[in-house]
């Protein structure tokens, strides 16, 4: 039985380990695709072949050594982010 497009892009998420947002932009353009699809969206032959050939892509770069699984950025955390607002007392 064939796998249905969102079955086949969790699993590339999974593997790649890839946020959906940065996967849809990559792959169409679209930064709400993965979710579209997971609430059910039925896309078209063209969206579907892109998104199919992205993957495809990626995974020939990855085993030639090209690309890289995704690594998230760290961002700040909040207590770095955070300037002391306390009023200073003077003696």
């Amino acid at each position: 039985m064939e796998q249905r497009l969102v079955q086949r892009v969790e699993a590339f998420l999974r593997e790649s380990d890839m946020p959906p947002t940065v996967f849809g932009r990559a792959a169409i353009g679209d930064p709400r695709l993965v979710s579209d699809l997971r609430a059910g969206r039925e896309t078209g032959i063209r969206v579907t072949c892109r998104v199919e050939h992205f993957m495809n892509k990626w995974r020939a770069d990855f085993h030639t050594g090209r690309v890289a699984r995704y690594v998230r950025r760290r961002r700040r955390s909040t207590d770095a982010a955070q300037v002391d607002t306390a009023p200073r007392v003077s003696a």
